[in-house]
């Protein structure tokens, strides 16, 4: 049986108190939501915080509200499964309703929550083992700074994949992300949370608390997520996609985010694809050209499930049809 290392258990009653614990502790703390992925990867040593900071207690983070303007605001520590069920979501934001109904299983969603899931560790084949799996061949550079990266050798980085279903959708639809601090409050684009590098994923300060995540308003947008995984629940995406389009009233696309999940260490867009969409309508045509200019961006690599050269040959097929259901 896997055990967890030894830790203290800090439950802090407001976001400041929160912050403040982290701020205090450095290095040593980490936060935790639900647990769904904290937990197992400290009982397989990926972590080993000696300072954990339970944010269960923590009121302002349960919250979801619609605002004057029609702006969704949702909390870091709704559970998925509220996400799931809220006749909001479903009715005006099907493709991030779509994408959280996606993530794991009922359970693990019951206690998963939406800031955790924006927040996912970056996975690898290499990486996601036993302890003693990874000693065994002296572990990689996401584990231990002086050693390679198993996935490619030469590279001086680590390849590890984002594989969040809520990051790309929430990427493309532009969506807003607030951080406490030892300063105060900030708000960011999703994107800007992101980084390309398997190990060092999040640009906020390890310190900063993911406090509310906030959707736009209804308009004149759709948004779509689409997930390939081997096995039809549990599994973490191979690849996964968020397209999010922004119409004009005759139907001409004015604006396009296309975002690849599961194909690089974070929500990779498909810039060339973005441009093909800008200023034409929605055809069919359109469509598979834009699906197709999709493969260039789609970095994969042998550190996930299912063959490489085919989930990189499949990436236009997915875009296609994710596209196809903004329509």
């Amino acid at each position: 049986m896997l055990r967890l290392p030894t830790f203290t258990y800090h439950t802090p009653k407001n976001a400041v108190d929160a912050v403040r614990i982290a701020k205090e502790h450095g290095k040593e703390a980490m936060y935790v939501a639900g647990g769904t992925d904290l937990y197992p990867n400290m009982k397989r040593r990926h972590q080993t915080p000696a300072q954990v900071i339970s944010l269960r207690d923590v009121p302002e983070l349960h919250s979801m509200e619609v605002l004057a303007d029609g702006r969704l605001q949702i909390g870091a520590m709704v559970t998925l499964t509220t996400l799931e069920h809220y006749p909001h979501l479903k009715a005006h934001y099907a493709g991030f309703a779509h994408a959280v109904r996606e993530i794991s299983t009922p359970l693990l969603r019951n206690m998963g929550t939406i800031g955790g899931n924006l927040l996912l560790d970056t996975r690898c084949s290499y990486y996601d083992q036993s302890h003693e799996w990874r000693e065994s061949i002296d572990f990689c550079m996401k584990s231990k700074s002086d050693a390679i990266c198993w996935v490619a050798p030469g590279s001086p980085r680590c390849w590890a994949v984002q594989s969040s279903d809520s990051v790309p959708v929430v990427c493309a639809m532009e969506a807003e992300i607030e951080l406490a601090g030892v300063d105060g409050l900030r708000t960011i684009k999703a994107d800007e949370l992101y980084q390309d590098d398997g190990i060092v994923y999040l640009t906020k300060k390890p310190e900063e608390l993911l406090t509310k995540i906030t959707l736009p308003a209804p308009g004149n947008w759709k948004a779509s997520y689409l997930k390939l995984r081997r096995r039809d629940t549990y599994d973490f995406p191979v690849l996964g996609v968020g397209a999010c389009l922004w119409f004009a009233e005759d139907g001409t696309i004015e604006k396009a985010n296309i975002r690849l999940g599961g194909a690089g260490s974070y929500a990779m867009p498909a810039s060339a694809s973005e441009k093909l969409l800008v200023g034409n309508k929605l055809t069919d045509e359109l469509i598979a050209a834009a699906g197709a200019a999709a493969m260039k961006p789609a970095r994969t690599m042998d550190n996930t499930d299912l063959d490489v050269y085919w989930r990189k040959k499949v990436a236009p097929v997915y875009v296609a049809r994710a596209l196809k259901a903004c329509q």
